[in-house]
């Protein structure tokens, strides 16, 4: 039977939709990759050390961990169409000014913009896309289109940021932004339906204040460590200040009726072992991936083009396993794929600590492709384990959770590695020692969490869903979080 006007209507409704939310999300994993590929570019003309590098990462990193809750419960409260289209305006409007910034200084200021506009533009796409598909076996298709489509961003960055950097210099991976934002705001103002959730919790605005103070505090401390001194009045109060903001995130959020991190939820053994082992993914993945770039031009002399190619085998490995690891979690479980992934993401950072100047390519590429083969195992079924760990209604609050304690993981890390290869140059080592001295060390903590997950990953109880471990869950009305 031929299917009626309306409903032909519906479905290219739905496809617009689907092409708008893939594209604001590509724009947004687009950014974690592509910047990677400039920094060497940055810093040559900026005139920087490795610290300002570091923030020109974490500034953007930093902003999405501790917004993108907020990010969620403001599309639900306020309207997913208007949260959406304003994270878009942002991040498009941040990437101008990323783009024409005289001084680091600016473009630190540029990536903290982007990073709000990503925390709002990211939950809210996902959102949107829930709340048009009411239907649930047509919503998870759905978000797997999206988080399928979207992720061609991450494979895409190193090479178009290697490409425009080495034609153009580093603001044009920042002005790319701009054409595909303008897209989104034209199409989305006329084509996206607004939705909201009347009974979205109230802003938890003491939480998120003293959360970004708090790992912001933090991230200075262990970033400017290295270079003012690790004993220096200035990094030993941040790290005071710290303490002191983070103990009393704990103690607001313990007290409020809707936190936006609730605590409870840590009682769940799987669901703590689960966002214990998302924070060391970021920070190995993110942390070692900060030095790919640098690895390439600095050590083995190649141009700024060669190195966004040769960093691409991790990016393919990730989009080429991720679909499947939900499926070889569903089959074995989560414990066994996600510390087979650990395994092999351990080994390959061990073995990118063993390279030099002199290596060939043919050495070194498939290392990166077992890092990035070996995190695509992790993510999906370490989601579906905290997801699994709580009730379906908090679903979307579980994965929203999983992501900020992987960006989280993302800011140490690169704040760490950074901080170990400054401190073996502080003690007369080279820069290619001090990268070896990181990946190792990336390496030693990915294994351990790897025994880590291998003893206490297990679901305590039987599963409370029959849906596979790692499948996009259906967010219902009060909850709309995902991972940018």
């Amino acid at each position: 039977m031929a299917a009626t006007p309306a409903a032909v209507g519906s479905r290219a409704h739905r496809a617009v939709l689907l092409a708008v939310t893939c594209l604001g999300q590509f724009m947004v994993l687009l950014d974690n990759t592509i910047v990677g590929a400039a920094l060497p570019d940055m810093q040559h003309r900026l005139d920087t050390r490795l610290t300002g590098l570091q923030w020109i990462v974490d500034a953007y990193v930093l902003l999405v961990a501790m917004l993108l809750l907020s990010g969620g419960v403001f599309a639900d409260r306020f309207g997913r169409k208007r949260v959406y289209l304003t994270g878009v305006a942002v991040f498009t409007a941040a990437s101008l000014v990323c783009s024409l910034a005289p001084s680091l200084g600016w473009l630190v200021a540029g990536r903290v913009l982007q990073g709000i506009g990503a925390a709002a533009l990211s939950p809210a796409s996902l959102a949107l896309l829930a709340a048009s598909h009411p239907v649930p076996q047509e919503r998870v298709k759905a978000i797997g289109l999206w988080a399928g489509l979207s992720g061609i961003g991450l494979a895409a960055g190193p090479v178009a940021g290697g490409a425009l950097t080495d034609a153009f210099g580093w603001p044009a991976i920042f002005l790319v932004n701009l054409p595909i934002g303008a897209v989104l705001l034209l199409v989305g103002l006329r084509t996206l339906d607004e939705s909201r959730n009347p009974g979205a919790p109230a802003i938890d605005v003491p939480g998120t204040v003293l959360s970004v103070l708090g790992v912001g505090t933090m991230t200075y401390g262990l970033i400017q460590g290295g270079a003012r001194g690790w004993t220096s009045p200035p990094i030993l109060g941040s790290f005071t200040a710290a303490a002191i903001l983070l103990a009393a995130f704990v103690a607001v959020e313990a007290r409020r009726s809707a936190p936006m991190l609730p605590l409870r939820l840590f009682r769940q053994r799987l669901f703590t072992v689960s966002n214990t082992a998302m924070v060391v993914v970021g920070f190995a993945l993110m942390g070692s991936s900060f030095f790919f770039s640098q690895f390439f031009v600095y050590v083995q002399g190649s141009s700024i083009l060669r190195a966004g190619l040769q960093t691409l085998p991790m990016s393919l490995a990730m989009v080429i396993v991720s679909p499947y690891a939900g499926r070889l979690a569903a089959r074995y479980g989560y414990r066994g794929v996600v510390t087979t992934g650990l395994v092999l993401a351990g080994l390959g950072l061990l073995a990118l600590g063993t390279v030099h100047a002199d290596t060939g390519y043919a050495n070194v590429w498939w290392r990166l492709a077992l890092v990035g083969a070996g995190f695509a195992l992790t993510m999906s079924p370490l989601t579906g384990a905290a997801i699994q760990a709580v009730s379906p209604q908090e679903g979307g609050l579980a994965s929203g959770i999983s992501s900020t304690t992987r960006q989280i993981g993302a800011v140490l890390g690169v704040a760490v590695l950074g901080a170990v290869v400054r401190t073996g140059q502080a003690d007369g080592a080279s820069f290619e020692t001090g990268l070896d001295d990181a990946f190792l060390a990336a390496g030693a903590v990915t294994l351990a969490t790897a025994l880590f997950t291998g003893l206490w990953l297990t679901s305590s109880g039987a599963p409370r869903r029959t849906t596979a471990p790692g499948t996009p869950t259906p967010l219902n009305e009060t909850s709309a979080n995902t991972r940018p």
